[in-house]
């Protein structure tokens, strides 16, 4: 695949429906996981325009930060910490209207005010990483996108992983 995405829909469904089979065919057969999951975040924010963008890793029981798109980013998170580390503990996608509502949110910026993190799993069923997407906007996110970023973790799980 050429590094130029084709998005021609104007619907969020839509968009997914075209972004996700072009990441797919971008990271099938490249080995390298940061280069992978640096092409996800940018394809992401290019198609949606998401105020951030990016993955944390499982390293040493603590969340890292990996690629991103956006604003400079917290470095750590603990298990259970944040939304972040409340997807990793609970083994599922944290769909959060308002933050600010959530119980021990990490404000790394306090322009983010709705957030989505799904977690990635290894081949064993563990969690590998968490996707986390944040919106400069309240519930900006919705079941569409939990549908199609779930189905990301997917592709990322078989190609990547």
């Amino acid at each position: 695949m050429a590094e130029t995405l084709y998005l021609s829909a104007t619907n969020k469904a839509g968009k997914y429906q075209e972004l996700l089979p072009q990441l797919e065919a971008l990271v099938t057969g490249e080995p390298d996981l940061t280069a992978n999951l640096a092409n996800i975040t940018a394809g992401l924010r290019e198609a949606f325009g998401f105020f951030w963008v990016g993955f944390y890793l499982v390293k040493n029981d603590q969340l890292v930060l990996g690629p991103f798109q956006g604003p400079i980013a917290c470095t750590r998170i603990a298990l259970g910490k944040g939304v972040c580390g409340t997807a990793w503990a609970e083994k599922r996608t944290q769909l959060v209207p308002d933050v600010d509502a959530f119980p021990g949110h990490i404000a790394c910026s306090s322009a983010s005010k709705s957030e989505i993190v799904v977690p990635v799993f290894d081949k064993t069923g563990a969690v590998a990483m968490v996707l986390d997407v944040d919106s400069d906007q309240l519930a900006d996110f919705d079941l569409i996108d939990l549908q199609y970023l779930e189905q990301l973790a997917q592709i990322i799980q078989k190609h990547c992983l």
